[in-house]
């Protein structure tokens, strides 16, 4: 998904919610003129919510609702509003202090997902990385971004969290395109132990690993940005510019259609190995 298409789905979800407000005003019987009048707004206020040109603050959610008759609602339209607001965050914004705390600020989220389904279609998973390729990755990320250089501390967080593939109630299914094991970060040493390191983590009873060869004749099944999908409940897309948090029901059930139309193409088991492996020899 390009950063267009990203803002696309941003604009869609504040033209919902606009819907939204405007069904309860018309069912309140009012006009926007008249609701613009008793919350104390120009006239245009109202219509640009409605249209979805901006997102409600929370203190014109509680007038909105307040003059409609239904404060019952606002915790409820309070919520989806701030959703949209995190669903587009930029790179830099979300970096800003440090990539320790960007490495740290998704704990939570880990914590509380017991299935994990990820696919990759530009470096490896950061829960399969090595510590190397790790750093390899971040280093790049700092010199591209300029971040505050923090990582070997954002590292050591990265690699901490891997425990959790050892978890006995935790699920992680990885799909990844075999071009991204031809791909060398860092130096070959690097790579080399990082296509090693794939091949073990693959064989914990947590993990299934697919991988998607090159030349795979195409139908459904497009490779897409690179996404993870936490249980049913959300999705964070990698962006080259941002980070896509995806929560709508109907958006997260797209991506779980994605994600099983790619993984009817992937190769598993030994035939992913020797893809590994493939990758391996290439290095020389």
């Amino acid at each position: 998904m390009s950063p267009t298409s990203a803002a696309s789905t941003v604009e869609q979800a504040r033209q919902a919610l606009g819907q939204r407000l405007r069904e309860i005003r018309l069912d309140a019987g009012l006009t926007a003129r008249a609701l613009a009048a008793l919350c104390g707004w120009h006239e245009a206020k109202c219509s640009r919510i409605e249209h979805g040109k901006v997102t409600p603050s929370d203190v014109a959610l509680r007038a909105w609702t307040l003059h409609c008759g239904v404060p019952e609602h606002l915790p409820d339209l309070v919520a989806t509003a701030r959703g949209i607001d995190g669903m587009y965050v930029e790179w830099r914004r979300m970096e800003r202090a440090g990539l320790k705390q960007a490495q740290e600020s998704v704990k939570p989220l880990f914590d509380r997902t017991r299935r994990f389904r990820m696919y990759q279609s530009w470096v490896v998973p950061g829960l399969l990385q090595t510590e190397a390729y790790s750093t390899a990755v971040l280093n790049t990320i700092v010199s591209l971004r300029g971040v505050h250089d923090d990582v070997a501390e954002a590292v050591a967080v990265r690699m901490a969290r891997q425990a959790i593939l050892r978890s006995p109630d935790h699920r992680f299914a990885v799909l990844v395109e075999e071009w991204v094991l031809r791909t060398v970060i860092g130096d070959v040493d690097t790579m080399a132990a990082q296509l090693g390191h794939l091949i073990q983590v693959a064989l914990l009873p947590s993990v299934s690993l697919g991988i998607i060869p090159m030349g795979t004749r195409r139908g459904a099944g497009w490779p897409v940005e690179s996404f993870t999908l936490y249980d049913d409940e959300q999705v964070n897309v990698e962006l080259v510019s941002a980070h896509l948090t995806v929560t709508q029901p109907h958006e997260v059930s797209m991506y779980a259609q994605a994600f099983s139309d790619l993984s009817a193409l992937a190769m598993y088991g030994g035939q992913a190995r020797r893809l590994i492996g493939a990758a391996i020899q290439s290095l020389g």
